[in-house]
């Protein structure tokens, strides 16, 4: 009789079935199957394998929706290199210094740089001017000359966002100037009696917020740049401000120094006072900086050295969850992944920290100020690169390269 003919290897099945098969598999399973054979090794590297993963790692470049921020990068690379920031195994470096001027924070003389990433390039504030950095292609650094320097303050900038090819800036003469990123075109008008401690621009519209205890709105239509929509007094001084992705109403981030909440939602169009949110501020507990999520989900920070996430559909009185700075250093900048990571700044000390809301304590914390203690006054971050911005230096952590 003829011999039975052996069995065929699974890795022979129709690729759909192995790739069913394979999305019941967790990242050390499909790691251990990629060593089998080459056909196995590309099925396991697939994105649509790594993408149920990824969604549950830290910083990998998917939003708590699913949408993909970083498309174009592997995800099985990005899972990878999510362990790195969860475990904090990561390579710094200075790879900016310039002066710093010693004067009380938060006055028109102090230099507190800001800065913005997109895609290629850096933008970063010092003094009076927002300079364009290239990043150097696989690695920490960044081109040692500014590929463009954008000028029109005459005082220090306090803040800018960069928004479809432009950069809105407020500064520490009480001007808002429009820059165009790849061209000659700008724009200067006169917004505020004191410094412009916030901006932001979203749908043709900007808002800023200043110490003169107003938040104005501002159009961009064609022929009606810089004209003022509405004045919002605010009864006390704005040190944040975000118009929220609906692009129906904006937050407010103030002092504290009176007795209203210092964050408030007003209407974009009216300008009406929409809701406060929280009812448990002490006086001189200032929220430095808020970070929209989504239209509903909001993050803040400030000096009562808490981070706080707000759903506004659930409730406005309390925030849905909270997380105290282990040291007791007021908050000066916070981001998020937008799924479940958030990095914050500190005053103290250079102090960075990562956050997984899924745990009520830090992560990771990093000290990147040495010799002299600075405030992190602003941090950005990549998929692979975390850019923190102090008094005197722009640090970069590399998680690529730990």
């Amino acid at each position: 009789s003829r011999a039975a003919s052996p069995p065929s290897p699974l890795w022979a099945l129709p690729e759909e079935l192995l790739l069913l098969i394979c999305s019941y598999l967790d990242a050390q399973a499909l790691g251990r199957l990629g060593q089998v054979c080459r056909r196995l090794r590309f099925l396991s590297s697939r994105d649509l394998l790594w993408r149920r993963i990824a969604r549950g790692c830290l910083n990998s470049g998917f939003t708590q929706l699913g949408t993909d921020l970083a498309a174009g990068l592997p995800v099985k690379e990005r899972v990878k290199v999510s362990q790195n920031w969860k475990h904090g195994r990561c390579r710094r470096e200075i790879v900016l210094k310039w002066k710093c001027k010693q004067v009380a924070p938060f006055s028109s003389t102090f230099l507190m740089p800001w800065m913005e990433l997109d895609g290629e390039y850096l933008y970063l504030s010092q003094a009076e001017n927002i300079q364009a950095y290239r990043l150097c292609p696989d690695s920490t650094g960044l081109q040692r000359h500014p590929q463009a320097i954008f000028s029109g303050h005459q005082e220090d900038v306090c803040r800018f966002v960069l928004v479809n090819s432009h950069i809105v800036s407020g500064g520490g003469d009480g001007n808002i100037v429009l820059h165009k990123v790849r061209g000659s075109y700008s724009a200067k008008f006169s917004a505020h009696e004191q410094e412009v401690n916030c901006v932001d621009c979203q749908g043709g519209l900007i808002v800023s917020g200043s110490r003169d205890r107003t938040a104005k709105v501002w159009s961009l239509s064609m022929g009606r740049v810089g004209q003022c929509l509405h004045t919002v007094q605010t009864e006390d001084r704005v040190w944040s401000i975000a118009i929220s992705p609906l692009l129906s109403s904006f937050v407010t981030g103030t002092a504290c120094c009176g007795h209203t909440s210092p964050l408030r939602i007003w209407d974009l169009e009216s300008s009406q006072l929409l809701t406060c949110l929280g009812t448990d501020f002490h006086r001189g507990a200032g929220v430095l900086d808020v970070f929209y999520e989504t239209p509903s989900l909001l993050l803040s920070c400030g000096y009562d050295t808490y981070i706080r996430y707000w759903d506004i559909r659930t409730s406005t009185r309390k925030c849905v969850q909270e997380w105290e700075e282990p040291h007791d250093s007021a908050l000066y900048c916070i981001r998020s992944d937008k799924n479940h990571m958030i990095a914050s700044g500190s005053s103290y000390y250079g102090v960075v920290r990562l956050w997984d809301k899924r745990q009520t304590r830090c992560l990771q914390s990093f000290h990147l100020s040495s010799p002299t203690s600075s405030p992190v006054y602003c941090l950005r971050f990549s998929t692979t690169h975390l850019y923190a911005a102090l008094a005197s230096a722009l640090h970069v952590l590399d998680f690529t390269a730990p």
